[in-house]
C-alpha cells in the first residue's frame, strides 16, 4: 500500500497494527483493518479532484471514519452530519455524498463561496459544522483541517477505551474522535447514546476508561442508577461540557463515583475545543489569549473557524477575539485564575428591567432534596416583560407529584432566603423528564414550547 502523505493520517500509523481503534455496536476494528479501510475509501474518492467538498452522513462506523481520514489525506473539504440535509449540503457547497457506503455526485456548483476557493487555492483541507440553532437558523462554520489536526499531533502513545459520545458533526465529538486516533486509542460507541443503560453496558462491556459526557447525560444516568447495573469500575476520567454543570449535581456525582476524576473542557464550533485546567466547578483556559467584557468570555485561539458561510458577520471582532456569549466569573486559586460559566448572555430572562440568570435558579433549586431535575427559562408577562418559569423532576419517593400546590410552595419557600424575589419562579411545572436535544443538552426552547407536565398556577 502506498504511503499517507497527510501528517495526521501519518501518525496512525505509527500505533501497533493488531491494537484495536473502533468498537461500533460491539463489533471491533483494529488500526490494521482501520488503515485498509481508508485505502479502499481512497480509491473510492479517486474521480474527486483535490480541494472539492464532500458530504459525510453517518456515525461512528468503520466506512464513515474511514472515509473521514480519507478525505483528509485526500485534502477534501468535509462536512460531517449525522443525518441527511440537503439544505446544509448546498450552504456547504458540498459537489459529492458519501451515505449508506456509496458516493453519489451532487449538483451544487462546485466552491462558490470565496473562503472555500481559498482553501482549494491552498491545497489546504477544510472542515465546515453547523451551529446547533439554537438561538437561530444554523451557521455553517468553516475551519482550516489541517491547523486544527496540528493540535492533536503531540499526542502520546495511550492505548485506552474511551467513549465516542457526541455525534460526528460536533466539534466536542471530533475532537474526542481525533484524540483517541493521535492517541492509539479505541474508541467505543453505540447509535442510541441518549439511552444511559446502553452506555452503562458498554462502558462495562468493554471497560471504558473515559467518558465525555454532557452535564444532562450523566444525570440520567444517576436517575436511572446505572451503576447499581453494571460494573463501572473501569472508569478513571468524566469529562464534562456543552452545558453548565450544577454544583450540587457535580457533588452528587463526584459521590457516586469516588474514584473518578472530573475534568471540565470547554470550547466552541467557532474556535474549537481549548486545553483547560479544572479547580471544582471552573476551569483555566491554557494555550491561548482571552478577555471578559461585561462577564463575558471572549477566546483568542490558534484554532478559531475561518468564517461564516451563511451569515454576514465575522468570527471575530476587529482584534481576533470571537464572543462565546458565555456568562463568567473569575475565582483564584493558588495565584491562578479560574472561570466559572455563571450562563449564556442569550438566556437571560429580563423581569421588569432585572436580569436572571437561568443557572443560578437552577443551581438553587438542584439542592432541594426530591429535585431530580430541573430547568429555569422565561416567559412572557404583560406586567414585567418576563417572569420566571420552571420545570421540575421529581423523585416519587420524596416528593409526591400529585401535590401539585404543595411543590409549588415548597420551591417558592427553598428559594425565598437564596434568592432575591423577582428571581423565585412564579410557575412551577412538574413533569416526568426534561427532553435533551440533538446536541444532548437541555434546551430551553425547546422546553418553553412544549414537554408536558402538570403546570402549578
Amino acid at each position: 500500500m502506498p504511503e499517507f502523505t497527510h501528517p495526521f493520517l501519518q501518525k496512525i500509523t505509527t500505533h501497533p497494527k493488531d491494537t484495536l481503534a473502533l468498537i461500533y455496536q460491539d463489533t471491533p476494528y483494529t488500526y490494521c483493518q482501520l488503515i485498509e479501510k481508508i485505502h479502499a475509501q481512497l480509491e473510492l474518492l479517486a474521480p474527486i479532484p483535490m480541494g472539492y467538498s464532500l458530504a459525510i452522513v453517518g456515525d461512528y462506523d468503520i466506512n464513515s471514519i474511514a472515509m473521514l481520514l480519507a478525505a483528509i489525506e485526500k485534502r477534501l473539504i468535509l462536512t460531517p452530519l449525522y443525518t441527511p440535509d440537503p439544505i446544509k449540503y448546498t450552504i456547504a457547497g458540498a459537489t459529492h455524498l458519501y451515505q449508506n457506503h456509496a458516493l453519489t455526485s451532487l449538483d451544487t456548483p462546485p466552491l462558490a463561496h470565496a473562503l472555500l476557493q481559498d482553501l482549494r487555492v491552498q491545497q489546504k483541507s477544510g472542515l465546515v459544522l453547523f451551529s446547533s440553532g439554537s438561538t437561530g437558523a444554523p451557521k455553517a462554520i468553516l475551519h482550516p483541517l489541517d491547523t486544527l489536526l496540528e493540535s492533536y499531533m503531540d499526542k502520546r502513545y495511550k492505548p485506552i477505551k474511551l467513549l465516542l459520545f457526541l455525534m460526528l458533526d460536533h466539534i466536542g465529538g471530533l475532537n474526542t474522535l481525533f484524540n483517541a486516533l493521535t492517541m492509539g486509542a479505541c474508541g467505543v460507541s453505540v447509535r442510541d447514546r441518549k439511552n444511559p443503560d446502553l452506555l452503562a453496558k458498554a462502558i462495562a462491556d468493554h471497560q471504558i476508561a473515559l467518558l465525555p459526557a454532557s452535564p444532562s447525560l450523566l444525570n440520567l444516568m444517576l436517575l436511572g442508577e446505572v451503576w447499581q447495573h453494571y460494573d463501572l469500575s473501569s472508569l478513571k476520567i468524566i469529562t464534562y461540557g456543552t452545558e453548565q454543570m450544577p454544583t450540587p449535581l457535580l457533588h452528587r456525582l463526584k459521590k457516586t463515583f469516588p474514584k473518578v476524576r472530573f475534568h471540565q473542557t470547554f470550547g466552541t464550533t467557532e474556535v474549537g475545543i481549548m486545553q483547560t485546567k479544572s479547580f471544582q466547578n471552573a476551569f483555566k483556559l491554557e494555550g491561548l489569549t482571552y478577555t471578559i467584557k461585561d462577564k463575558q468570555l471572549y477566546i483568542k485561539s490558534p484554532t478559531q473557524a475561518l468564517g461564516y458561510l451563511n451569515a454576514p458577520q465575522s468570527i471575530c471582532d476587529t482584534e481576533g477575539y470571537f464572543a462565546t456569549g458565555d456568562l463568567v466569573e473569575v475565582l483564584e486559586e493558588n495565584g491562578e485564575e479560574y472561570i466559572k460559566i455563571i450562563g449564556r448572555a442569550k438566556e437571560i430572562i429580563n423581569v421588569g428591567g432585572e436580569k436572571v440568570l437561568p443557572t443560578e435558579i437552577e443551581e438553587v433549586v438542584f439542592g432541594l432534596e426530591g429535585i431530580r431535575d430541573c430547568l429555569a427559562y422565561g416567559e412572557s408577562n404583560p406586567i414585567t416583560g418576563q417572569s420566571v418559569a420552571l420545570k421540575v423532576v421529581l423523585d416519587p419517593e420524596i416528593l409526591d407529584p400529585k401535590d401539585t400546590l404543595g411543590i409549588k410552595r415548597l420551591v417558592r419557600k427553598f428559594c425565598k432566603d437564596k434568592l432575591q424575589s423577582y428571581k423565585i419562579p412564579t410557575k412551577v411545572i412538574i413533569t416526568d423528564s426534561l427532553a435533551l436535544s440533538e446536541r444532548y443538552k437541555k434546551s430551553r426552547r425547546e422546553q418553553r414550547n412544549g414537554g408536558g407536565g402538570r403546570e402549578q398556577i
